[in-house]
Formats: C-alpha cells, structure tokens, sequence
C-alpha cells in the first residue's frame, strides 16, 4: 500500500470553500436542485458577534423566494427614515433633513438589519430541509491544496479538480486557531478580520507535501475530488491566491470604528437610521438593529499609524495598491471602545452620549477592491462576494452583494451538473458579476469619501460656498445610492442568457411590454388566482427551485383570436418536438424545467376553469390538476383592492405577450404572444440547453405524498 493510498480519497460535485453568506447561498441553491455538494469552513463556530447585518431590498425579495423570507421580515428591525446631521450656519449640530430609508415602490420590501447569525440559521434550515438532512457544513476543515487537471476541465463528466483538506480536530494548536480570535480585548471584536490578523496563521509552516511523511497522521488528511470549487472565504481569500489573481484598487487614509451596544442618549433620531456630519471631530452612521441594539460607524481622526508597514499585502494579501507604504498600516491595538466612544461622543456633542451592554467593536480602513476574474481554469473554480470585492460597509452592500453573486451562479451550476445546458452559460457569471462588483466599487468610492469629508458650513450669505463636502450634494448621493443600493437595479447585459441588443448601455424595453427591462429582475405584481380567487404576489408563483418561468400574458381570451392562439399554443407545448420535451428528461415532470403561467386580462367570472387548455390547467402522472398556474392579471378582489398587472407591466390588455424569466428571477426575453413568439422562445433555448430524450428517470412514483418538500428541478 502506498503512502498515498492512505489518505482517503472523496468525490463530491460542487465544493463550496466559506460557509458565510455567500458559501451558504450556493449550497441552497444545490440542495434546492438536489445537486450532491460539501461545504466546508475552517472555523470552529458558525458565526460570532458583529458580521454584517443590513439587508436590502433585492435581498429580501430573494428570500421570499426561497421560502424564508417571512423570518427575515418579522425578526429583522426595519428602518423606514433616514435623518442627516450636520453644522448649521452657527457650526452648531443641526437635523437638515429626513428621507425615505428605501426608496418608495422600488420593492415591495424595505431595508431592514439583523445580526448575520440569524441569516446563516435560515440557511442551514432550508440546505437541511431540501438535502433531507444530508448535507450542512462540515467543520473545522482547512483547504492545504488545489491542483487542477487541465486535461480535463472541458470534459464535462470529469472531476478535474482536487482539493487536499485537513480536519483540525486533532490538532490542538490549529484547532484553537479556529476559533474566532480576538484582539487585545475581552469584548468580542472583529479586528483580526479588518486588518488580515489570523488569515495567514493557518497556513504558517504547514506542509502540503504529506505524501512522504510517516510522521504524519493520514487520518487527519482528504483529497476532495470535485468538478467545480466555489471559494466564499472572504477579502483574504485562500481560493484566489492558489488561482493567483491579486485584487485591484486601493486603501485610504480614512479610519473608522464601529460598536455595537445600547446607547445612553437624548440624541432624539438614535432609532432612525442616520448620517452625522460634525463641524470638525468626523462622521458617524446610525444603525439601529434589533431589540435595543444601535450599531454605530464612527470616523476616526486620531489613529496611529504603523511606520514599519512594509508592503501593500498588509493591506490585505495579495491587493495592489502603490501607495500603502506612504500611508501607512493603521495600529490596531490603539483601537479600543474607549477610543472610539470618546471619539463618537465629540461627533454628538452638544448631545449627551454614553453606552451600556457592548457586544461587539472594530476597526478598518476604507478600501476599495475588486478582482479582475472571478473564473479561472475553464469555469472550474470560481470566487464570490468579498473573495472578489471588497469596499466600506456604509452602503450595506457586502454581504447582500456577495449573496448575489451565488445566487447568479448556484443555478448555472445545476443545469451544467445535470446535464441540462452546456458549460458554455458558466462564462455568464463573471461577465454579469463582475459589472455589478465595478459598479460597486465606483458607486462606494464616491460615497465613503463623501461621508468622510468635513462638511461644507453654510453661510448666511446664500450666494457664498464655503469648502469641505456640500451637504445637499451629499443628500441627492445618497438618495441616488439607495436606488443602486436596494439591488432591484441590476441589469445584466446580452449574453446567451439576456435576449437584448449588444450594444445599448441604457434599460432595455420590448414594445409590448413598456415596464419589464430585459436584464433586470422580473418585478412582482399583485394577481388572482383563477380557480380560488386569492389574490397573491405573481413572483410568489416563481420560487427559486431551477425552473424557467415561461409567462403567457395571454390578453383578452373573451376574443376568440386570443383565445385560439393560446390553443396553439398549448398544442405546439405539447407536440413530440417541442422544445419542453425535447429539453425535459423522459419520466420527468412536465413543469419540472419549464413552468409555464397564464395571466389573462379578462373579467375573470365571464370565465370558467374548463375554458382554458391543457397548458393552463395541466395535468399529473395522477391526474391531478395544478389549478395554480391559472391567474387573472386584472380584478377587483374581495380584501386586498385593485390589481392589474397589464397595467403595472406596460401590457396591451388585448395582445398580451410572452416573458421568459431566468430560474433566478431575472428577464431572459419578451417577445409577443402568438406561435411565432414560442418560436422564438425554442431557438433561444436551441442555443444552450441539451437534448433530454436520452436521459431516461424512472417513472413517477405513485406514493409521492413527500412530493412538496423534495426539489422539483429536474425529476
């Protein structure tokens, strides 16, 4: 027996390197598509005090989607008013203004915070349940290794890339490394993560080259032999230093703290979300969280520097940035709450303000990062969230960015795993993501500098502009910010997925539907379920399972036109060469790739449920119906008022049209409502699935009372 025959040797489809938000979001993807995965973390403990905790809007709305975003709703705080601080013309602390914290009618929900910790259980409980139990994060495994087979990595069945680990829970000293450290204080802080403490420890005189050595036990060692990796292990990340890209941008001179704690205060706005600008001691954010918890971001003027900074990695491993050497690395242990209270308590004054009940502080400097790929060896490893950008936290945008980024990816993965589309849709992760990150990047240079300017004093004379930040240029930022910020904005550009021209940079509209931008989310609208009369949320109808969404805005089927063409239709869905069966495996369910909805625009009592053809009221193996993919997109409902979603779509109530939207919510095409249009939708399909009519699945099980909590995705 060889020495290398006595590591065990594993093979999984997906391994997801980070169990954070991001780690979390594709292993929920998997398991709600029951791809075999392993998620792996090098801590010993799921969370500790004081990771991020706002949640936007974009964020939400995907929960709901998920099927926990009821939690998020009822046990987050939610903040509906934002108040900016700032000298009046005597340089004396003033309110200027309050704002809408979430710009009204972007979203059905509101930006809301709640400790990270509470995020990643919602997760852990949807991974148990759609996994039956199978899959969770498996600690403390630390990564040693990632060798790649580039004979391989096009060959879409082979499990090119290994990934050597080891299982710290012999190894008392690594073990103990495991545990989120602390630094220099008693209070839990996160100033080890702000400024690379930790990150490089694990890794300090460890060897990967085990093969040869008997005086190592081999017990404590796996080779994971995966198709893909997918690194979500945060701005140090392991993963894209083995792939060997550097991050781009730069640190500032800016230095901020942060607590959280109940606050002692006559400060009247300190349970609104708020921005406060002093005439002289810096800048803080109001955070108000959960319970009586207020977070506070403190602008810190007075922090040593480090002289003998040596390099631009001690900003944060492998980040070139020119300038590090002259600004110098920040000497954390001179960050203490004491510090930054004393600092906070200049910002308020002439406000009284003390704290009780600290549960968390720290310290970073402003950066502003992202890394040129997110993609390396043929799409067969992959980084995401601060693996590839990192910025401020004063947008909220770090860990409900990084979600997003997987939640773009965790679905392409599926249907390359199943062999439902080609490898060729993987290269649409980095080319949607990295825009999103760049944007960001740009949008949070503007506005952590804005923030952490000194404020413009006005004067008496209003034809006089005095020097520093322009306060009201700083109020219209904002407001633009929340817009970019709330998520619902992405627009991801023509690609095999996005049916736009190439060339436009501006939102893009078909005619016959003014208010669906190809590229963005598919935004919700109220409709009634035909069968039963309950109004619900059309998105409410499209869970994020794997499936496409194909909706037939099918007009006025009162008209014997509208309604022929829906019998068409139907008709061409269902014909031997369609493009539902020929890209749907043999046995599957019918819906189980593409779910079709009809939403008509008629008067829904001049309709009966039997009116309608197979295609809106579908059949099972059983033949049970599925009355719930039959709506009426305009109608005065008996508890919840006026819907029309023809209205709320831009949608001629007497043509309609078609909508194809993405398994993650996003508009693939529009196109108009006739048998051509569902050409159209089958040739854009023809350019990236594959063929099903070998794939044969056993028959349907007649015993399937389980049958609504087991992924629907290709079965």
């Amino acid at each position: 027996m060889t020495t290398e025959s006595k590591i065990k040797k594993t093979q999984t489809e997906v391994l997801i390197i980070g169990a954070g938000p991001a780690g979390l979001m594709t292993a929920c993807w998997l398991a709600r598509t029951g791809i075999p995965f392993r998620i792996i973390d090098k801590r010993t403990t799921d969370i500790f005090a004081g990771q991020a905790d706002g949640l936007q809007c974009r964020t939400l709305e995907i929960f709901q989607s998920l099927g926990f975003g009821d939690r998020a709703w009822k046990e987050a705080n939610h903040m509906l008013e934002m108040a900016f601080w700032s000298p009046n013309e005597d340089g004396e602390l003033a309110r200027s203004t309050i704002i809408a914290d979430t710009i009204p009618g972007i979203s059905r929900f509101q930006q809301c915070v709640l400790h990270q910790g509470h995020i990643e259980k919602w997760f852990n409980d949807s991974i148990n349940k759609w996994s039956g139990g199978k899959r969770g994060v498996e600690r403390p495994l630390l990564p040693l290794s990632i060798n790649v087979d580039e004979s391989k990595v096009d060959d879409a069945e082979a499990y090119p890339v290994s990934v050597l680990v080891k299982n710290l829970t012999k190894d008392n000293e690594r073990q103990k490394q495991s545990i989120p450290e602390q630094f220099g204080a008693k209070v839990e802080n996160g100033l080890y993560r702000q400024f690379d403490g930790d990150q490089e420890k694990f890794y300090a005189n460890l060897k990967t080259d085990i093969e040869e050595d008997d005086t190592i036990d081999k017990e404590e060692f796996e080779v994971i032999e995966c198709k893909y990796v997918v690194g979500c292990d945060g701005a140090h990340s392991w993963v894209r230093k083995q792939m060997g890209i550097n991050m781009e941008g730069e640190t500032t001179d800016f230095v901020w703290g942060v607590l959280d704690m109940v606050p002692l205060t006559d400060f009247p706005d300190i349970r609104k979300r708020g921005a406060i600008h002093s005439k002289d001691s810096g800048s803080i954010m109001i955070i108000p969280r959960e319970n009586d918890i207020v977070r506070l971001y403190i602008q810190l003027n007075e922090i040593e520097r480090d002289p003998a900074t040596k390099n631009a990695s001690e900003f944060g491993g492998g980040i070139e940035d020119k300038t590090a050497k002259t600004k110098g690395r920040v000497d954390r242990s001179k960050i203490t709450p004491e510090l930054i209270l004393k600092t906070a308590q200049k910002i308020f004054a002439p406000f009284k303000f003390e704290m009780t009940d600290l549960s968390w502080f720290t310290g970073y400097q402003i950066g502003q990062r992202v890394s040129p790929k997110f993609t390396k060896h043929s799409n067969r490893v992959f980084i995401a969230g601060d693996a590839c950008h990192t910025h401020s936290p004063k947008a909220g945008q770090g860990m409900n960015v990084s979600m997003m980024d997987t939640f773009n990816l965790g679905w392409k993965l599926a249907y390359v795993i199943k062999g439902l589309a080609s490898r060729d849709i993987l290269s649409t992760y980095e080319s949607e993501r990295i825009k999103v990150a760049r944007e960001l990047i740009n949008f949070d240079h503007k506005l952590s500098r804005m923030f952490s300017g000194k404020p413009m004093i006005p004067s008496k004379d209003a034809l006089t502009k005095g020097e520093g930040v322009d306060m009201d240029e700083f109020h219209k930022a904002f407001y633009k910010g929340n817009v970019f910020a709330s998520g619902t904005l992405v627009d991801y550009s023509a690609s095999t997925l996005v049916v736009k021209p190439e060339t436009t940079d501006d939102v893009y509209f078909e005619s016959q539907a003014s208010n669906i931008p190809i590229g963005r989310r598919f935004d919700t609208s109220l409709v009634v379920t035909h069968s039963d009369a309950r109004p619900i949320q059309l998105v409410d109808r499209m869970l994020s399972d794997g499936r496409w969404r194909v909706l037939n805005f099918c007009g006025d089927v009162t008209k014997s036109a509208q309604m022929e063409i829906l019998n068409k239709i139907s008709d061409f869905v269902y014909a031997k060469d369609s493009f539902r069966i020929k890209y749907t495996p043999v046995n599957a369910r019918e819906d189980s790739i593409f779910d079709v909805l009809t939403i008509y625009s008629s008067k829904r009592d001049s309709l009966e449920l039997f009116d309608f053809p197979r295609l809106a009221i579908p059949q099972d193996h059983k033949k049970r119906r599925n009355y719930w993919k039959l709506h009426a997109g305009i109608e005065t409902t008996l508890h919840e008022g006026e819907c029309n979603a023809y209205k709320k779509y831009g949608i001629d109530t007497e043509k309609g049209c078609i909508v194809v939207v993405r398994p993650d919510g996003y508009v693939s095409m529009v196109t108009d409502f006739s048998l051509d249009g569902y050409k159209k939708i089958s040739n854009f399909f023809d350019e990236f699935m594959i063929p099903q009519t070998k794939n044969i699945l056993p028959p349907q099980s007649e015993d399937d009372i389980d049958r609504f909590v087991k992924p629907l995705f290709a079965i």
